[in-house]
């Protein structure tokens, strides 16, 4: 019978049966099943909890990866859209604490002292008259004219700055030997020198050449815009002729870029960056026009270099002509530089705190979680500041760090504990097995109820950590070297003006003038850093180079900032003077307005101040 039962159709009998009718509470009631219908569950459920397990993992990847996305694109909305000065920047929270204090208006507050009018003794005064409309005053009544009183007179004053093209017209006097004079070999007629041409058969003076130079390499003019502005005074040139001339002048500043190299060498502090430059010419083995300006700045010189690659092998080449056993670089984390230390032993880096800073500011802005930390790390990168500004308050260069004051050895060791105190926090963050939670109650061992941080802001925080380790050697090189700074500043500052340029002119059309650029860039930048009038200098040099037949000149060291006497700085410093600015001085004291057009030969010039 029992056989027979089981020879009855499975499926006529429910899949599960119970132990009894209403024996108890539902949840206490006993359910039998078949043993391979046990197994076909529990094979369901692992399918079924494998795939939700997968699914969960898949989700929190999603998630962390959206969190990912979500930082980046904070970053890059800030880089796009936000304050491009990291000078006070501050994050969300600052902002909205320091909203509640009234916003300073701009310019000078009402009632501080003012600084009167700037006195200019260095502009000329052109004197002109201004007469009465109806002609000289008389009595209304009687009509009687009324005397003139010089001592009475008034004077007023308006600067005005007028620039104009003009066409000079020297007139060279002829001669012919008196009839009495009866010595052989002499010339039938003799005529006065031609002026000083810096481009042989050029129609142009100097001033045209500095005024192309300073337009594009000293304010970022683009050349073609200046060409449109001569055109609207009545001298078109075609930019070929510009093209042609600045090929032609560019060897004149050879020597004095060779002089600046050799001196840089001399120096024992540098700092460096390096900027995209678009040269747009095709060259073997290089995809596209892109080239890159590097920029070493030491105490004398600023010195640029361009060139197609962005290794280590360009500032290797550079520092190849060092004259120092030990110099240190201050410079970013790019690896070139790295590179560069470890191939030579003479060179030190120094890695830039505003980098630093930078990396917390930016974690704070991506993470909301992570804005805390990063405004206390910000706190301590400004104590750091605070210190070392007052450390070198009272640094003596002439002495060792073991003979300096007692108040530079307070700020000494105070840098020294915050750095160590940045230092153990770091590493203890660095370390992959700190879980979220442990992490802020490291950072914050008062505030128990700290939520533990997401995956994605755990990875952010320990990748900042880890790279302050890695470079904390050239963070710290300053505590034991007080005259190096604590960031790149410099070097960023230096390099804004040829990228203020590129974004007007893109770069430049062959590799001849994209090294032209760079040569004129190093020029210019040390004159201005050493005080020197750039349009006095260039015009001075430029008219030597004239005086010597279009060559460079052979007095270079009259050029150079560190070899001129007090006198000579005293003279470049100042305006360029109406002596250059006429150019030459006619032979004669006659009128070139009296000059016959069949007689005048022109030279057109370019006058930035001329108001004759």
């Amino acid at each position: 019978m029992e056989a027979a039962e089981r020879s009855i159709d499975r499926s006529s009998q429910p899949l599960i049966s119970f132990a009894g009718e209403q024996a108890g509470p539902f949840a206490q009631q006993w359910i039998s099943i078949t043993k391979q219908e046990h197994i076909e569950l529990v094979a369901k459920i692992n399918y079924w909890k494998a795939l939700y397990e997968g699914l969960k993992r898949k989700c929190a990847k999603l998630e962390q990866k959206g969190a990912e996305l979500s930082a980046k694109n904070k970053d890059l909305q800030h880089r796009m859209f936000g304050k491009k000065s990291e000078k006070g920047s501050s994050l969300p929270s600052e902002k909205s604490n320091s909203s509640s204090s009234p916003k300073k208006p701009r310019g000078q507050a009402p009632g501080s002292p003012g600084h009167g009018r700037t006195q200019r003794p260095d502009l000329p005064v052109v004197m002109d008259q201004i007469d009465f409309p109806g002609g000289d005053p008389c009595c209304p009544n009687c009509g009687l004219p009324d005397l003139p009183k010089p001592g009475l007179d008034e004077y007023s004053e308006l600067i005005e700055v007028e620039v104009k093209a003009h066409t000079r017209r020297y007139r060279r006097p002829a001669y012919v030997p008196n009839p009495s004079c009866q010595c052989k070999d002499r010339p039938g007629v003799i005529t006065a020198p031609i002026p000083p041409k810096l481009i042989p058969r050029s129609p142009f003076s100097t001033s045209l050449w500095v005024e192309i130079i300073l337009g594009k390499f000293r304010y970022g003019q683009p050349t073609n815009r200046y060409l449109q502005d001569l055109t609207d005074q009545g001298v078109p040139i075609s930019p070929g002729t510009v093209a042609g001339g600045l090929k032609y002048i560019a060897p004149l500043f050879e020597p004095v870029l060779e002089a600046f190299y050799r001196k840089q060498m001399t120096e024992e502090l540098f700092h460096n960056d390096e900027t995209r430059w678009e040269v747009f010419v095709a060259i073997e083995g290089k995809v596209g026009h892109r080239w890159y300006l590097w920029v070493t700045r030491s105490k004398s010189v600023i010195y640029y270099i361009v060139d197609p690659s962005r290794s280590a092998d360009v500032p290797g080449a550079h520092f190849a002509g060092l004259s120092n056993e030990r110099v240190i670089i201050v410079c970013d984390r790019y690896s070139a530089y790295k590179k560069l230390a470890r191939l030579s032993d003479a060179i030190l880096l120094a890695f830039c705190w505003v980098h630093v800073r930078r990396d917390y500011l930016d974690a704070g802005r991506s993470f909301a979680e992570l804005e805390s930390w990063a405004l206390e790390w910000k706190k301590n990168i400004g104590s750091l500041y605070h210190h070392n500004k007052r450390r070198l308050e009272y640094w003596d260069d002439q002495r060792t760090l073991a003979e300096q004051s007692a108040e530079f050895q307070y700020h000494q060791e105070i840098l020294k504990d915050t750095l160590q105190s940045m230092y153990r926090k770091a590493t203890q963050l660095a370390t992959p097995e700190v879980e979220g939670d442990q992490v802020n109650n490291a950072e914050n061992p008062d505030d128990n109820g700290a939520k533990p941080l997401s995956k994605s802001a755990r990875v952010k925080q320990r990748k900042i950590s880890q790279s302050l380790i890695n470079h904390w050697g050239g963070l710290t090189l300053f505590i034991d070297n007080p005259q190096v700074p604590l960031d790149n500043n410099l070097a960023e500052t230096t390099i804004r003006n040829p990228v203020a340029g590129r974004k007007n002119f893109y770069g430049s059309g062959s590799i001849w003038s994209a090294e032209l650029a760079a040569a004129l860039y190093s020029i210019l930048q040390t004159l201005v850093m050493s005080g020197i009038n750039p349009r006095h200098w260039l015009t001075a040099y430029l008219s030597a180079c004239a005086k010597n037949k279009g060559k460079a000149s052979e007095d270079i060291d009259s050029f150079l900032p560190w070899r001129m006497d007090e006198a000579r700085r005293a003279e470049l410093r100042a305006p360029l003077p109406r002596k250059f600015l006429t150019n030459a001085s006619p032979s004669s004291g006659t009128s070139a307005n009296a000059i016959p057009p069949s007689a005048q030969a022109p030279i057109p010039c370019v006058s930035p101040h001329d108001t004759s």
